[in-house]
């Protein structure tokens, strides 16, 4: 009994993952609200800023998630924007678990180009030279697919995503970046007390993302923006959790460092509490 308990423990943790995605899906029925943001420490000529951004997630079916995004931005020196909104879809192909376990993710985005929450890192990353004035009027319409590929190893969990994005608005090409991470839980037995602060309520590891340039500008490594980012989830009610990541910049683009953080908090039964309210009175 104790071992299933801490499996089950490790079963509803939220992924400490802040840009990789791994194969596990929301349970249907279920809705979970998240918030998250992401700081950009300043180099030379760039302006500090923080990108809040809010998410909502319902468990379509077992093999179907569904996600809106809300985001904005505030530059300091400069202004608070909003700066758009998108709408995800990830499905799974196969019904039970396996070696390498496969998702298929489609997004639709209308965003500007003074988005910052950089959820994902494509071509050459955000553009943080330039005034919110001169970003906020330009639109984006962009379709972006991912295939994610996750397995399970020995209580480690290892993901990797390859993301391609293409700009509906404009003839800029495709654009390709990528996201791997690793993580496990810190325990994966119980202890046997209630105990938030307990090793087996943290997820710990690290994740690696940056863009792969563009079919305009060539597919390469070098001059897009590439973070090394430690990872960190702890489960602090039955259901929330909290998350963090320190990004350090490997290379000279994007900001030296993305602090992110993130709360969810997960409505289970969602759906059929829904029901219950609106048919109370038949």
């Amino acid at each position: 009994m104790l071992l299933s308990a801490g499996l089950d423990v490790c079963r509803a943790q939220e992924s400490p993952y802040f840009v990789t995605y791994d194969h596990h899906l929301e349970e249907p029925g279920n809705l979970e609200i998240e918030t998250y943001t992401t700081s950009g420490i300043p180099r030379g000529g760039q302006n500090a800023y923080v990108a809040p951004y809010m998410e909502i997630e319902y468990g379509v079916t077992g093999r179907w998630t569904a996600e809106l995004y809300l985001e904005g931005q505030g530059t300091v020196g400069d202004s608070a924007i909003f700066t758009g909104w998108r709408i995800e879809n990830r499905f799974r192909p196969l019904k039970r678990e396996h070696r390498i376990n496969p998702v298929f993710y489609l997004e639709y985005e209308r965003t500007s180009e003074a988005t910052r929450i950089q959820k994902e890192i494509v071509g050459g990353g955000p553009d943080l030279s330039s005034p919110n004035s001169a970003l906020q009027p330009i639109k984006h319409n962009e379709l972006e697919a991912k295939l994610i590929l996750s397995s399970t190893v020995h209580d480690w969990n290892v993901s990797g995503n390859f993301i391609g994005e293409k700009n509906l608005s404009r003839g800029e090409g495709f654009e390709f970046g990528y996201a791997f991470g690793v993580a496990r839980p810190l325990a994966t037995l119980a202890s046997g007390t209630r105990c938030r602060l307990c090793r087996e309520n943290f997820i710990a590891g690290i994740e690696f993302y940056g863009g792969l340039g563009s079919t305009q500008d060539g597919f390469r490594i070098h001059d897009n923006a590439h973070y090394a980012a430690p990872v960190v989830s702890w489960q602090v009610s039955e259901n929330g959790s909290l998350r963090f990541s320190p990004g350090i910049a490997l290379t000279h683009e994007g900001s030296p460092v993305l602090l992110r953080f993130g709360y969810s908090y997960e409505i289970r039964g969602f759906a059929s509490k829904l029901a219950q309210l609106f048919g109370g009175n038949h």
